[in-house]
Parts: C-alpha cells; structure tokens; sequence
C-alpha cells in the first residue's frame, strides 16, 4: 500500500535534490527513506528498485536540462544556437552536478527512444547541426564531438582542473568558436 503523501513524482524531485547535494553515486532507496522519514519498505511502492529511481532521475534531470536548451536556442541558428546550446549546457552542468550526472549514465536504449525528453534533445541538437548543412552520418559524429567537448570541459571545470591564470571562460568562448569552425567546414566524404 503507497504511504501517503509519497508519489513518483515526489520521490524522483526528492532523489533529484539529493543527488546534487550529495552526489548522484549517493542517492540510494535508504537515502530517500531517511530524508521522507519513512522505511525503505515503504518506497518500493512507488519506484521498483534503485535502477528504477536512478533511470527515472536520468529522465528527469534529462528534461529539465533539454527545456533549458530549447529556450536558449530558440530562434537562433549556426555559431548564435551553438553559442547558447552550449552554455545552458555548461549551466546546467555546473548548477547541477547530481542531475548532470544522472544524463551521463548509459541507459537502456529502448527505454531512451520512448523517453520524450530524449527525442526532444535529439530534435533540438540535429535541429541546430543541420543549419551547418551536415547530414547522417556526419550528424551523428558532430554530435558525439560536441558532446564529448562540452561533458569534458564541464567535467574539468567542476573539479577546478583549469589551473592555468587564463580565464575559464575566455576559454570556453575559444572552445565554441574552435567548434563552429569545425561544424563549418566539416570534413566531407568520409
């Protein structure tokens, strides 16, 4: 029987929450319980187990950051949608950090290609590549580019990695032109 007041929902924001605070690889079924005061017997019925929390923490946080890019893209096209496709990226990731990385664990496939959320954020970042002319399979490879670029540097950014008196974001604007350059003039036939 669901305890009151505890829904999905309520423990996916909840588990959202906790995984910023304290880490995605924190956000445990015992966790949760402690933080609504409640067994962790009392969870299972609304979430099936921990991978069922973590899959729908991925949709969740997923959402959340692809509404952010939406926005920021809208009405933009070429370096502008890259420029601000990659910095509500970046925000994100940085604000973040637990549901940042809840986005970066693989997931099964099928349940991806369901997911709303993941459809849309392949239809916004195809949508802002094609305005660079590129086709499948250079989508696909511009995509991995970007986002192996983006998760890296945010990646290094969040660990105070960048140690050099350079500012960080000099840097990323450097890192933005550098990509829209590639996008440019994407190498053909290949």
């Amino acid at each position: 029987m669901p305890r009151a007041g505890l829904t999905p929902d309520l423990l996916v924001a909840a588990a959202a929450d906790l995984a910023d605070e304290a880490g995605f690889d924190n956000v445990t079924l015992s966790a949760l319980a402690r933080r609504f005061g409640v067994k962790d017997a009392s969870l299972y019925s609304h979430v099936k187990n921990l991978q069922d929390l973590r899959t729908r923490l991925a949709l969740y946080a997923g959402a959340e950051m692809i509404d952010r890019i939406a926005l920021a893209v809208a009405g933009r096209a070429g370096k502008e949608a890259l420029a601000a496709f990659a910095g509500a990226y970046r925000e994100y990731a940085l604000q973040h950090p637990g549901r940042y990385a809840a986005t970066q664990v693989p997931m099964d496939q099928a349940l991806v290609a369901e997911a709303p959320a993941f459809r849309r954020t392949a239809d916004i970042t195809y949508g802002m590549l094609r305005a660079y002319g590129l086709e499948e399979p250079d989508l696909t490879d511009a995509v991995r580019l970007l986002r192996s670029t983006f998760h890296g540097y945010c990646a290094l950014e969040a660990v105070g990695a960048f140690g050099a008196p350079r500012d960080v974001q000099r840097s990323w604007d450097r890192t933005i032109d550098a990509l829209h350059t590639a996008l440019t003039h994407w190498p053909g036939g290949r």
